[in-house]
């Protein structure tokens, strides 16, 4: 449930020197998903109030990669550290509302620990998300007194050997009392190592103004793990990927290798339904009940039905497939593709925006493009509907129970009409009346005693 009283800062004006790309660090993907994206949807699920965004490098690229309304862009011109990026936004923010800080780069953050967050800061000035790393090397150590209460917090290159040896890191998220947020942001020095303004060292002002602070502990060390390097990348990716091959296991179903599954956007799976390795979704895809997907395929912004089997090496691209299909191997479904109850595609078969209706059959070798074809039709191995004229695309309509014969050419803009047959080499022109035979072949020659040509000395 969305908070109406708070207000979500996030920060991603950093340039990510060591992923060596052009690309600005939070553009760089998560499951098909930029990092940036995967923050601002975590975001809009705490609050319903515009997002701060603070970005620095790459202005232009990062504006471009997301349309949000929600958004509120603010630029960070020098890299002065956090507290001067966030600093940046103090004229925006409503002082009765708290203030909580997030990261571009922290892409595996979940609600429910935000939510714990939220929770945890109780009556207090401020309340800091901390988790336990067995190695904490280059985050910032929380330091508490005996009484465990947090006392401040010391970066890792201004931290002392003892203090090195705390556990307990700084995510650098953090929930904030509007009230004290101007102050306490005005008030930070740069006299550190880095001679940067750090966020952080509002614990201590908090604690100079008799403020408690407030913290939530998240067991998850993956979800506020931050992204610097192609190595974390990767990593993040392969734990996303395990998080959803969990939950499809939860729910029933069945994976032939939890680790060589992608699921690239969102993703609803019936009952029943069976998944072989290397299978990739992607975008927004819905799995109905008793669906076999076989290994190396590719289904993307598309609709299964029941009771339907996907045939190695398939690709599926915004396309509806109802109840009872097959498809492939081999075959691909291009968008605005619509195959209606029983029909059956098979090896290498491209179908691209064509509706085909019940229990009709394109099994062999053949490219439908731009046409209707009706229930119980036969297409024969080798069959092209030439729909292109090198300027306009055109239909091809075919009625009901229609047989075509192998190797033949329909001619867009063409129809062929219910019960009719198309003869095996034909290239069809014409309209096919209904009940009719249509033929276009050459008179076969027959030449006895023929001598091949011979292969000169």
């Amino acid at each position: 449930m969305q908070n109406s009283n708070i207000e979500v800062v996030v920060l991603a004006a950093g340039k990510g020197t060591r992923m060596y790309s052009n690309l600005p660090k939070v553009l760089h993907k998560i499951a098909g998903k930029t990092m940036l994206e995967h923050v601002v949807q975590t975001a809009k699920k705490i609050t319903s109030k515009p997002i701060h965004l603070i970005y620095g490098h790459g202005g232009e690229i990062l504006k471009n990669s997301i349309s949000d309304s929600q958004l509120d862009w603010t630029l960070q011109e020098q890299q002065l550290g956090t507290g001067h990026a966030v600093k940046q936004i103090i004229h925006k923010v409503n002082p009765e509302n708290d203030i909580l800080i997030l990261y571009a780069d922290v892409p595996l953050l979940t609600k429910e620990t935000l939510s714990a967050l939220i929770k945890s800061k109780g009556s207090t000035a401020l309340s800091l998300l901390t988790a336990n790393f067995d190695k904490p090397t280059g985050y910032g150590r929380i330091i508490r007194d005996n009484d465990q209460r947090i006392i401040k917090i010391t970066e890792e290159k201004d931290a002392t050997s003892e203090e090195k040896l705390i556990q307990e890191i700084n995510t650098g998220m953090m929930l904030i009392s509007g009230q004290y947020f101007s102050s306490w942001l005005n008030r930070i020095k740069n006299n550190n190592a880095q001679e940067e303004y750090y966020l952080t060292d509002i614990v201590e002002l908090a604690i100079q103004d008799g403020q408690n602070i407030s913290s939530y502990t998240t067991d998850n060390i993956d979800e506020v793990t931050g992204v610097n390097n192609r190595q974390q990348l990767a990593y993040l990716e392969r734990q996303y990927q395990h998080l959803q091959a969990n939950k499809l296991l939860d729910e029933g179903t069945t994976l032939a290798d939890p680790e060589r599954i992608d699921i690239r956007g969102s993703l609803t799976v019936g009952k029943d339904v069976e998944i072989d390795i290397n299978v990739i979704f992607e975008g927004d895809c819905h799995i109905g009940d008793n669906v076999k997907i076989e290994a190396n395929s590719i289904i993307r912004n598309s609709s299964i039905g029941n009771h339907c089997t996907i045939f190695v090496n398939s690709l599926i691209e915004d396309a509806i497939v109802d109840d009872h299909c097959q498809i492939g191997p081999y075959a691909r479904l291009r968008p605005q593709t619509h195959l209606k109850q029983a029909v059956k595609v098979g090896n290498f078969v491209e179908i691209k925006k064509s509706t085909i209706e019940a229990k009709s059959k394109v099994n062999h070798l053949s490219y439908i493009g731009d046409t209707f074809m009706g229930s119980g039709v036969n297409i024969g191995a080798g069959t092209i509907t030439c729909n292109y004229d090198g300027a306009n695309k055109h239909i091809t309509t075919i009625g009901d129970d229609v047989f075509i014969g192998s190797n033949s050419a329909l001619v867009a803009p063409v129809e062929i009409q219910d019960n009719s047959t198309v003869g095996a080499g034909s290239i069809i022109t014409k309209k096919v009346d209904k009940g009719s035979l249509a033929l276009t072949r050459a008179k076969q020659i027959s030449i006895s005693q023929w001598q091949r040509p011979i292969k000169d000395q």
